[in-house]
């Protein structure tokens, strides 16, 4: 798939326009009356690429989601701080679910792993 499809006519951008009647996909140039049938329907597609370390992301801001569940039964070893939010989610390179804490305190924002 071409990123960009040029008019053959004028050498500008044709755009992808859809024929009702005929129910198929166009791309037509805005500056001349040029259109040309799709080869593929597919529009647009993003590819997302994921660095190793990536995999298993968590947001800084996860402790003040009001949706996760908290527990005063853990002490955060960073900052001695004794509240945090958990979940369940897979690890990287591992089967199965992991229990994974963050630190309720703002300053600190500490993850661990159970």
């Amino acid at each position: 798939m071409s990123t960009m499809k040029f008019c053959r006519e004028c050498n500008n951008i044709l755009y992808p326009k859809e024929d009702r009647e005929q129910k198929i996909l166009l791309y037509a140039c805005r500056n001349c009356d040029h259109q040309e049938v799709a080869d593929n329907n597919c529009v647009y597609r993003n590819e997302i690429h994921h660095a190793v370390g990536e995999r298993t992301q968590v947001l800084q801001d996860v402790a003040a989601d009001p949706t996760l569940p908290r527990t005063k039964s853990v002490r955060c070893t960073q900052c001695n701080h004794g509240e945090a939010v958990f979940f369940q989610a897979t690890a990287r390179g591992e089967e199965g679910m992991t229990l994974f804490f963050v630190c309720c305190n703002p300053n600190c924002g500490h993850r661990w792993r159970d």
